[in-house]
């Protein structure tokens, strides 16, 4: 599992580049769930990232189907009414913006340990 840190970097992400597009988001969201609006991706963000590194391809079906196997079945609104996430118009979103942090820490290692470089004067 991701620590708490590792987290916080992906959900920053997926708000810019996900929630700011979606259609759902009350007022004031992100985040949502305060404001009465269950969001799937708030619910199960841990889920959505490994199911994301999971796969890698040029295709979106992929990630869409390991993100079904490994998030969608475990949900206990899986096959009810009201499903949370926003899959249907913003996934190819949330694996870019998980993806856009990968790159950022493969860039500076430093990063995903919490390593915060601090000038020398």
């Amino acid at each position: 599992m991701y620590a708490e840190m590792q987290m916080e970097e992906y959900l920053d992400e997926i708000r810019l580049q996900v929630c700011s597009r979606c259609v759902e988001r009350p007022p004031g969201g992100p985040p949502c769930a305060p404001l009465g609006k269950t969001c799937g991706v708030e619910m199960h963000l841990p889920l959505y990232v490994e199911a994301v590194h999971g796969v890698t391809s040029g295709r979106i079906e992929p990630y869409l189907k390991n993100i079904q196997e490994h998030v969608c079945c475990h949900c206990v609104r899986h096959d009810a009414n009201g499903c949370p996430c926003p899959l249907d118009y913003l996934s190819v979103l949330i694996v870019q913006a998980i993806e856009t942090v990968d790159q950022r820490r493969r860039q500076d290692p430093g990063r995903e340990l919490g390593i915060v470089a601090e000038g020398i004067g």
